[in-house]
């Protein structure tokens, strides 16, 4: 894929990039190299110092930000704005709070003193995807760089503005040169990054093929990597939910940042009791969303990002309907410029179709009626998938049991799944490993070394 900025409301290359040399990317790396031993010796002060003031600039500027984003990857401006102002929320809070998280871990044993002490890797290569182009970013920063590592940014290559514009926001906040840096490169350039002996660990999010093979690497050299993949989250709703709640809930779960979030809903399971009500209003609500320029504050749902994401959504919506699956409403691209699909409804999922258990990328939702909760159970855990799950029932049975039996590494009652700097995020089985955000986040990337003074 070419490092441009490529409009995805009408198509128009707006600005191209060329990619670095060897020689370029040698220099980003040996500045990380050099500035490590420095960087990783200021205190949590002079970290959270500057950190506190990239939090200043994300909110101060937010609009222009967004902007940025909305004009390289389509989403909404007012959901773009959230964006910023969310990463200034992560800055904030690990300038607070990484002292504490990482403070040493006393251990009562027959040593005079003994302890866990939580010390910084090195340069971390960072692999992130474009529907979140700054959020994705900042999960890294803010506890990685709090933590007193250095980072290497390699995006994805339609957001290429939005990549030198952290670094730019990083530098103007004081962090020193070298303390994260963007690498605009092809995603060729991973696997010799990965066998540089000064790259310490990776971290990615993206796409379930990219993950394995980012993890692969790692592997062969023997380095740490936290792998955020794809999802497939289901949504549950039991007879005993507030039904008004839930299907305006589904609605935003499903369409979040125009369909394309990893951990937004993609299969909505009901109860037989509820199913036709659900069905008619999620039917009704995602008709009624306006799509359209991502810039007027009055579309709900923008283009996707990509032209290749159209015909890869439309391709999987076409084969779950050459199954057997019926389409309640949409179905099709829109006849829009640009690169758009219409909010789409698919019901009688049969088990062999890609509406069944894969991640589709952008807004189509695959309903499925259930007689009870342990069918319910059965096809939200039936994929390969684990990263969130939201379940809606008024039963503190049925609650326990989604707690305890859904297969997820997020399970959000009554609620959509969302990510919070203050909980861990992350999933299980082909969704990834390893965790985000909260203590977990921040400890990801350190050494936990134990001390042992007699």
């Amino acid at each position: 894929m070419a490092i441009a900025t490529i409009n995805p409301a009408n198509g128009e290359t707006l600005k191209t990039f060329t990619a670095l040399s060897d020689q370029d990317i040698e220099t980003k790396v040996a500045r990380a190299a050099a500035l490590f031993p420095t960087f990783s010796r200021l205190t949590f002060q002079d970290r959270a110092k500057k950190m506190l003031k990239a939090a200043e600039i994300l909110e101060a500027e937010k609009v222009e930000l967004a902007k940025l984003m909305t004009t390289e990857m389509g989403k909404t401006l007012r959901s773009a704005v959230d964006e910023a102002v969310k990463c200034a929320w992560a800055c904030r809070y690990y300038a607070e709070h990484a002292e504490q998280f990482l403070a040493d871990e006393k251990i009562d044993t027959t040593a005079t003193s003994s302890f866990v002490r939580h010390q910084p890797l090195g340069i971390i290569l960072v692999i992130m995807p474009w529907n979140y182009p700054f959020w994705q970013v900042f999960r890294f920063i803010a506890p990685g760089l709090m933590a007193g590592n250095v980072g290497l940014l390699k995006h994805a290559s339609n957001v290429p503005q939005c990549a030198l514009k952290i670094e730019e926001i990083l530098l103007r906040a004081g962090f020193p040169e070298g303390a994260f840096q963007t690498l605009l490169i092809g995603s060729n350039k991973v696997d010799s990054l990965l066998d540089d002996p000064r790259i310490a660990a990776a971290t990615l999010t993206g796409s379930e093929e990219a993950g394995i093979k980012v993890g692969a690497g790692a592997a062969q050299r023997v380095k740490k990597v936290v792998l955020e993949l794809g999802g497939s989250d289901p949504f549950i709703v039991m007879a005993s939910a507030n039904l008004g709640d839930a299907v305006q809930t589904a609605v935003k779960a499903r369409t979040l940042n125009n369909g394309q979030s990893c951990i937004a809903a993609k299969r909505f399971i009901v109860e037989e009791k509820i199913a036709d009500a659900f069905e008619r209003e999620f039917v009704q609500r995602m008709q009624a969303l306006k799509l359209g320029d991502p810039f007027d504050e009055k579309t709900d749902v923008g283009p996707l990002a990509t032209a290749d994401a159209v015909t890869s959504l439309h391709a999987d919506v076409q084969k779950s309907v050459s199954a057997g699956a019926r389409v309640l409403t949409g179905g099709t691209p829109a006849n829009l410029p640009g690169y758009f699909y219409l909010p789409t409804v698919l019901t009688d999922i049969p088990k062999n179709s890609p509406a069944y258990a894969e991640e589709l990328f952008g807004p189509v939702a695959s309903i499925f009626r259930v007689k009870n909760i342990d069918e319910a159970i059965h096809i939200a855990n039936d994929t390969r998938f684990g990263l969130g799950a939201s379940a809606w029932t008024s039963d503190a049975k049925e609650q326990e049991r989604f707690v305890n039996e859904l297969e997820a590494g997020m399970v959000f009652i009554n609620q959509m799944v969302a990510s919070d700097p203050r909980v861990p995020f992350g999933g299980v089985k082909r969704s990834g490993y390893g965790r985000e955000l909260s203590t977990y986040g921040i400890r990801e990337f350190t050494n936990v070394k134990t001390v042992w003074i007699k």
